[in-house]
């Protein structure tokens, strides 16, 4: 059993004891240390928060412990009930809410939840925010609302048409080419919630779609983490040729994979360079992504007359760099696509939005998209932690091994060689260590991996 305080929010296994996972009392401590810091932050603010949820089985129980604990704190809450993470967060600016909590394990098996963090602007929590969030439920010194200051709890199912209404507004997205392109397109949703926005976004595109997974129950029919070893279902449908593009979302919807038309994928961290390439052909400027996230990013930012960053793991550590050098557009090699027109917040459905425009109007299949961009390959491997792992003594031993090499230490360890690299870090989700790699061939990616893991 785990549970897992971090930057993206508190994560942990359904079921246990308290203090080791994420359970109704340590839900309730979390929950009260939020309201107390929104309360801080915000003494006159709106006394509004947002909740939302993925579909998980323990996303029910989760959500009554928080909105209860909310109201007991005397905040009304608006639930928005089965939510993508990225129309939570639109939620909370669309309502001018105090902030927000996301139910949602993102990728995690289904035995996982979390409470991610939101501020008014509908972006997660800062380092130092949620350092102070937890400072808070370590003193466990909340002062809740008495009988006559109860919070009140609203239900408002409008804010998937909302986030969908404002996709389709979006300068770059060309509806209209994309209805013309007649596209038909095979969606895996995982059985969460996913399977209810995006047939609607579809429908407003005018695109056929065959739904797989998409029933919003939390059984979720396959490892939900958008890689290629756990989509062989939608590839082998996608290799029947009826299909022009395969669609793959995380159960909340923040994570977005394409498939080639041939059934072959069209690359996870390739999500996020196909999406920039649009974008920055028709609005010119910087880019940001995360140290783990593939060189082709600074490549095209780079072919476009752009200048490239890199950022620490963590959407909130993206953002916050987006924000510094002023990126037109930034996110994730994980499939997570942040576009500052909308907001700042990973989104797949302003992913998808784009990734048909940039389509329709190239008239190409997705494989030609494919090829037209920088070509590199990454290896993504992972070290499970003992109790008695010392990280720290692993991290410093290949910083002094490799020092004679470019070396990046602002979130984890990351080797620039001239023409690959390798990134260390332990992971903000799960307690293992992250080893990705990536070189001009897979097996040169493999290889530095391999190499670097023996010597650690």
């Amino acid at each position: 059993m785990t549970l897992i305080k971090s930057i993206s929010g508190i994560r942990g296994t359904i079921g246990g004891r308290t203090g080791d996972t994420l359970n109704p009392l340590d839900i309730v401590k979390f929950t009260s240390a939020y309201a107390t810091f929104i309360r801080r932050k915000a003494p006159k603010g709106s006394g509004k928060i947002v909740v939302g949820r993925d579909a998980r089985i323990s996303g029910e129980m989760v959500k009554s412990v928080v909105c209860g604990t909310l109201m007991g704190m005397g905040y009304d809450v608006l639930d928005i009930g089965l939510a993508s993470t990225p129309t939570t967060e639109l939620a909370v600016t669309m309502a001018g809410a105090d902030g927000g909590i996301i139910i949602t394990a993102s990728h995690n098996p289904r035995q996982w939840n979390a409470l991610k963090l939101l501020n008014s602007r509908g972006e997660f929590l800062t380092a130092a925010d949620g350092a102070e969030v937890l400072a808070v439920a370590a003193a466990a010194d909340f002062d809740y609302a008495d009988v006559d200051h109860l919070g009140h709890c609203a239900e408002d199912s409008s804010f998937d048409q909302r986030h969908i209404d404002a996709v389709l507004g979006l300068k770059l997205v060309d509806a209209e080419a994309v209805r013309k392109a007649g596209f038909k397109v095979c969606v895996d949703t995982i059985n969460s919630v996913g399977g209810i926005i995006l047939p609607k976004l579809l429908d407003r595109l005018g695109v056929r779609y065959k739904l797989l997974n998409g029933t919003p129950n939390g059984n979720f029919a396959h490892n939900p983490e958008p890689l290629e070893k756990n989509l062989g279902g939608i590839m082998e449908e996608m290799r029947s040729g009826n299909y022009d593009l395969g669609i793959v979302v995380d159960p909340d919807v923040d994570r977005l994979a394409f498939i080639c038309e041939d059934g072959k994928m069209f690359g996870e961290e390739y999500t996020l360079v196909s999406v920039a390439d649009y974008v920055l052909a028709h609005t010119p400027g910087n880019t940001v992504s995360n140290l783990s996230s593939t060189r082709a990013l600074r490549d095209v930012t780079e072919r476009h007359g752009g200048h490239y960053t890199a950022a620490a793991v963590g959407e909130v550590n993206v953002t916050t760099k987006m924000k510094e050098v002023g990126a037109v557009i930034g996110g994730e090699g994980n499939g997570g696509v942040i576009y500052p027109e909308c907001h700042y917040g990973r989104d797949a459905l302003v992913g998808i939005a784009l990734f048909l425009s940039s389509l329709a109007q190239k008239g190409c299949k997705v494989s030609e998209l494919r090829a037209t961009l920088p070509n590199y390959f990454m290896a993504k491997n992972r070290v499970d932690l003992t109790p008695d792992t010392d990280i720290s003594a692993i991290l410093s031993k290949v910083k002094e091994t490799y020092r004679n090499e470019k070396v990046t230490d602002i979130d984890g360890v990351k080797i620039d060689f001239a023409d690959k690299w390798v990134h260390l870090r332990k992971s903000n989700t799960e307690p293992i260590i992250r080893i990705y790699s990536e070189a001009p061939t897979q097996e040169e990616a493999e290889a530095i991996a391999r190499r670097v893991m023996k010597e650690i």
